[in-house]
């Protein structure tokens, strides 16, 4: 099982050409010291890689004496894809559209979202899916027959409902993000491992694997899904699942100062809530959430047998940028439309997309890690 920290330390770098990047230079990356085992692949690889290195905005590219030389990754890495965001976005195409075929299945027929009803929801909610619902119906008014006792069930009705909806569109008629297909062929044209992350995120998993096999079984056959039976079985899925050894002592200890603070949290809360006469409870789903989604990405570098800090995590979720940053992963945020305006300060690059001036394999490989 790989480290998580490693004793060199490295940055990411992507070409300077690139306009639509933004780079932090607060982030770094780490690798393995040299006396690490190496990793006997199934992903045909060649890391040979010969270059100038070249210095811009405080990150090293390479300029290669041959466009054949830079075809090859500078050594060790893989591709780890969310699927939300990232291989389909589907809140730009399908999310209002499912807000509403939510509307008529319930029979709101006065309800009906237009773009700029649903653009100014979203600004105003932050995203929020409850607070765009409870915005909306404060404005044009609930249900004549809606007890006000029950409008928090009937906001998860409708919610569920344009759940069901979205998942219908995103199996039947939305169509993948724009240049994902290319960038994953190039990956494996080039012996690059591609892992497509389907544990955790917002349409679930389920709906997730069949958006992935959209992507074809040519395709599939060449890169790896892990789902949340990968993770559970994996090496620090067992660790952490509590289904095989127990975990090192660091990790036990970390987990129970986690467990701790959360408790510490709760009982001060009581506390105030008491004084004030009020219930209240702290939720602690975040740090779970966040847990699980380290697993995964663990899970992922340890499947495609590439160190996590060889690993480069291309997210369209805060939630996966965040645990990619605990673990020292390096990661790149991918924008969408539910994430157009979004910052994001723990990505070491931001994109707007796949291919031409926006992320490509050959920006990856461009990096330098010495």
């Amino acid at each position: 099982m790989e480290t998580a920290s490693c004793s060199i330390l490295h940055t990411l770098a992507f070409s300077n050409n690139t306009a639509t990047a933004t780079i932090n230079n607060n982030h770094h990356l780490f690798l393995p010291p040299k006396t690490s085992p190496s990793f006997s692949s199934t992903f045909p690889r060649n890391f040979n890689f010969h270059g100038k290195p070249l210095q811009f905005n405080g990150f090293a590219a390479f300029s290669s004496p041959s466009s054949a030389q830079s075809q090859n990754p500078p050594q060790e890495l893989a591709v780890l894809l969310e699927v939300d965001g990232v291989i389909m976005d589907a809140y730009r195409l399908g999310n209002r559209q499912a807000f509403n075929l939510a509307f008529q299945k319930l029979g709101l027929d006065c309800a009906n979202w237009t773009e700029p009803v649903y653009s100014d929801l979203v600004r105003r909610s932050a995203g929020n899916e409850e607070k765009m619902l409870v915005l909306y119906f404060n404005r044009i008014g609930w249900p004549t027959s809606l007890p006000t006792s029950e409008k928090e069930p009937f906001v998860k009705s409708v919610l569920q409902e344009k759940k069901n909806a979205l998942e219908e569109l995103m199996l039947k008629s939305l169509p993948l993000r724009p240049g994902v297909e290319d960038f994953i062929d190039d990956a494996c044209n080039k012996g690059i491992p591609v892992i497509i992350l389907t544990a955790y995120g917002r349409s679930g998993e389920k709906t997730a694997r069949s958006i992935v096999e959209k992507l074809g079984d040519e395709r599939l056959s060449k890169i790896k899904v892990v789902g949340n039976e990968e993770v559970e079985k994996s090496l620090y899925g067992q660790l952490v699942f509590g289904k095989g050894m127990s975990s090192s002592l660091d990790e036990q200890l970390a987990k129970e100062a986690r467990k701790a603070a959360s408790a510490e949290k709760q009982r001060i809360a009581e506390e105030v809530a008491s004084l004030l006469k009020v219930s209240v409870n702290i939720d602690t789903s975040s740090s779970e959430r966040l847990e699980k989604i380290v697993a995964s990405l663990r899970a992922g570098a340890e499947i495609a047998e590439v160190p996590v800090c060889n690993c480069i995590l291309v997210a369209g979720s805060k939630s996966g940028l965040a645990a990619a940053e605990q673990i020292g992963m390096p990661r790149v945020a991918l924008r969408s439309s539910f994430t157009s305006r979004a910052e994001f300060p723990t990505a070491n690059a931001i994109m707007d997309g796949f291919g031409g001036p926006d992320l490509t394999i050959s920006k990856l490989c461009q990096k330098r890690w010495s």
